[in-house]
C-alpha cells in the first residue's frame, strides 16, 4: 500500500506532526482501513525524509519533549503529482488466501470438505458486509461514505465467487470433485521427483532400475 503517498497528500495541506498526521490519515480514509500504527508512520516520515520528499523541523515546547514538524518539498509535491496521474495495480495481484483454500478442498474430491470451506467463507463476508454497511450508514463524511461503498462492492465480488465455486464444484452431484481428485492421485504417482526412478546412494550415486545399473 502506497501510504506514504497518502501522507505526501496530507502534508501537501501543511506542516504537520506525527500524531496530527495520524488522526487525519484515519479520519480521512475512514473506520474499514482500521488504525495507523504510529511506529509505521515514523517509518514512513524517516524514510520521505531520507528521499527529500519532507523536511523535519525540531521545534521546542515549554513543557512537553520537543515536537518535529514535517513539511513538503518540491520533490515531494512532483512526487505526489506523478503518484496521482498513474493506474493503481491490485497491491496482491490476485494471490488470496481463500483461493488456495477452494483450490486443496476441490482436490480433495470431499464435497464436505468444500462446503465447510465456502461456508465458513459465506458467513464471515456476509458479517463483514453488515458491518461495513452499518459503518457506511453512519459516516457523516460523503468520501468516507464513498470508500466504504467500494469497501461493500469487493465483499460483494467476493460473495459472488463464493456462488460460483457453489455451483461449478457442487452442482453436479460430486463428478467434477471426483475427477479432480484421481487427477491429483495420479499425478503423485506417477511424479517420478527431481532424481528419476533411482535412489541417491551415500555416495551420491543413483542406484535403481536405469540402464546404468542394467549395464553394470
Amino acid at each position: 500500500m502506497a501510504i506514504q503517498h497518502a501522507v505526501l497528500a496530507l502534508l501537501a495541506g501543511g506542516p504537520s506532526h506525527g500524531y496530527q498526521l495520524k488522526g487525519a490519515f484515519e479520519a480521512a480514509v475512514g473506520p474499514q482501513w482500521g488504525p495507523l500504527n504510529i511506529g509505521h508512520l515514523y517509518q514512513i516520515l524517516d524514510r520521505l525524509s531520507r528521499d527529500d520528499l519532507v523536511v523535519a523541523e525540531r521545534q521546542p515546547q515549554p513543557i512537553k519533549p520537543d515536537r518535529v514538524v514535517y513539511e513538503i518539498t518540491p520533490a515531494g509535491r512532483a512526487e505526489l503529482a506523478r503518484w496521482l496521474t498513474e493506474p493503481s495495480p491490485r497491491s496482491g495481484g490476485f494471490r488470496d488466501d481463500f483461493f488456495l483454500k477452494v483450490t486443496a478442498a476441490a482436490r480433495s474430491g470431499s464435497a464436505a470438505t468444500v462446503r465447510a470451506v465456502l461456508s465458513n467463507q459465506r458467513g464471515h463476508l456476509l458479517r463483514e458486509l453488515r458491518n461495513l454497511d452499518g459503518l457506511r450508514r453512519a459516516a457523516e463524511d460523503p468520501v468516507v461514505g464513498l470508500l466504504l461503498t467500494a469497501a461493500s462492492r469487493h465483499v460483494s465480488a467476493d460473495l459472488s465467487f463464493v456462488d460460483d465455486a457453489e455451483a461449478v464444484l457442487l452442482g453436479d452431484d460430486g463428478q467434477l470433485l471426483s475427477r479432480l481428485a484421481t487427477s491429483t492421485a495420479d499425478q503423485s504417482a506417477t511424479d517420478p521427483g527431481p532424481t528419476g526412478s533411482g535412489r541417491v546412494s551415500g555416495s551420491g550415486r543413483v542406484s535403481g532400475s536405469g540402464p546404468e545399473r542394467a549395464a553394470g
